[in-house]
């Protein structure tokens, strides 16, 4: 036992007493190495590699701007790592925009990486070495994934949360204390290891405590999920539609009657009769339907009788208002061809639907046309004819814990459109996905998702798969839309649940590390 308690503090020790390249290197090497454990590797037990390492860097720092450095290399391996996948979405015309691709990875990941910095330099600054400075660094880390939600307009992407999507006992906490909560503990329970390197009785107690913590968590979700399926709406019964096509092809102007007739015939395939509504991906139908009633004709094909088809389009004012506006949008049209609802995206992504700063930044937008889309007012509940009420959310409006519906008037469901082609056969759809059933969990809403080309699913509340179509496939989902439970404790206080987790972890620390003195 002693001669392994030596080996592990020699580890450690040759860990914390790098320096140089070598540092930065290892750093980045845990860091990528913590990505592994994101969608859709899942290899949870590197985070139980990859965080005592960041610790121990931490602990080995010279001074703070060494902490700051040790955080930022390994934030760059992580997010550099996690995020690979933008590039797909740059080469989808790589003549304007593959030159991009090394400074929109690594550029974001070295810019993402700030937040990791900046959690190590709070825990070195506020603790010494052991269980203290863990806990401020597991409280550091899950503030700046907040931070990280909202500065310059967000990006929640990747939260260390959603490495538990294969473990849904363990998913359940997100109904508590949210994805972020989620985070807290799980940082806590992976990085705490790294005290063993000076055993005591205190540190042993720490580490089983923060494990069992863990498990505890794993038991009541599984006390928490039924065992069967969950009670369905009557008389609903949803067709998502998954065209596959490639975003290569896409806004291509010759194919675009062929992407339709393609659509079409995938919503009027065997079981048509059986169906009460169809719902069609983010900008699957043509654009600008209110001036086209040609179009809203063909569209109302695809409408069993009775019900709506939802469909993702773009709508712009009418020819000749000026300012001329164009939205990211949902539409609800009826066996007549009307359009009996709309809701325009209200969280629009930087640089692709929109150039922030356009008079100084000389760039391009990535979708198609020269026009920035125009942000609408979200989140909302929309009421359609036939369906229980609903919060729609465009693309990535999903990825925003505790902001993907409207607090005021509580939708039943959430329906959730999108073109995942962008990132290709990557990590990133599946990335996507694991966001939008963690906010099926924290709100126990139900959430039903169709993409263009994957993954398209309804989620129950739980966050459990009912139907799902994989991602690069063309075809159809039919499915019954299940059932909202009652509001869960996230829901009704939003984030600040978690402020009152990171309130309780800062306490705690602050008494270990000044009242118990047991580091």
């Amino acid at each position: 036992m002693i001669q392994q308690s030596l080996r592990r503090r020699g580890f450690a020790a040759r860990v914390s007493a790098l320096t140089g390249w070598r540092r930065a290197a290892l750093a980045v090497a845990f860091g990528a190495g913590s990505a592994l454990a994101l969608p859709p590797v899942h290899a949870i037990p590197m985070l139980w590699v990859a965080f005592p390492g960041l610790v121990w860097l931490v602990d080995g720092a010279r001074h703070d701007r060494g902490a700051f450095a040790a955080g930022w290399w390994f934030g760059f391996g992580h997010f550099s790592a996690g995020l690979y996948w933008i590039s797909y979405a740059l080469l989808v015309d790589p003549v304007r925009f593959g030159w991009m691709v090394p400074f929109a990875v690594f550029g974001l990941g070295g810019l993402f990486a700030v937040f990791p910095g900046l959690a190590a330099y709070g825990a070195r600054r506020l603790a010494s070495p052991g269980v203290a400075r863990v806990l401020w660094l597991a409280a550091a880390w899950t503030f700046f994934e907040w931070v990280r939600s909202w500065l310059f307009t967000g990006f929640p992407w990747n939260l260390i949360g959603s490495v538990w999507l294969p473990v849904l006992p363990v998913v359940q906490f997100a109904a508590v204390a949210g994805t972020y909560g989620l985070g807290l503990l799980t940082v806590t329970a992976a990085a705490m290891p790294a005290v063993l390197v000076r055993p005591s009785r205190a540190h042993r107690r720490a580490v089983a405590a923060s494990l069992a913590a863990l498990v505890a968590v794993g038991l009541w979700g599984a006390w928490r999920l039924p065992t069967g399926p969950m009670p369905t709406v009557p008389g609903v019964r949803l067709r998502l539609v998954q065209a596959n096509i490639p975003q290569t092809l896409k806004w291509k102007p010759e194919m675009r009657l062929e992407h339709l007739r393609e659509n079409l015939a995938l919503s009027l395939s065997p079981g048509f009769d059986r169906l009460t509504d169809v719902i069609w991906p983010e900008t699957a139908a043509p654009s600008f339907l209110a001036q086209d009633p040609a179009a809203r004709q063909a569209l109302a094909r695809a409408v069993p009788p009775g019900g709506l088809l939802i469909a993702g389009t773009a709508r712009g004012t009418d020819p000749g208002v000026q300012p001329f506006h164009i939205w990211n949008s949902l539409q609800a049209l009826d066996g007549a061809g009307r359009i009996v609802a709309t809701y325009d995206k209200a969280h629009l992504v930087p640089f692709g639907e929109y150039v922030p700063l356009r008079g100084i930044l000389p760039l391009a937008k990535l979708t198609a046309g020269g026009t920035d889309f125009t942000a609408g007012k979200g989140p909302a509940t929309v009421d359609l004819p036939g369906l229980p009420p609903v919060s729609p959310l465009i693309c990535y409006e999903v990825i925003f814990p505790g902001a993907v519906v409207d607090a005021r008037h509580r939708p039943d469901w959430m329906v959730n459109i999108t073109n995942d082609g962008w990132f290709g056969l990557s990590a990133g759809p599946y990335q996507h996905f694991a966001a939008a059933r963690l906010r099926a969990v924290e709100e126990g809403l139900p959430l039903v998702r169709a993409a263009n080309t994957g993954i398209s699913a309804v989620v129950d509340p739980y966050g459990r798969v009912v139907a799902e179509l994989p991602l690069g496939r063309k075809g159809i989902v039919d499915s019954k839309l299940p059932q909202p439970i009652l509001s869960t404790l996230y829901a009704r206080l939003g984030n600040s649940i978690v402020f009152t987790f990171l309130a309780l972890v800062a306490a705690l620390a602050t008494a270990w590390h000044r009242l118990l003195r047991y580091d």
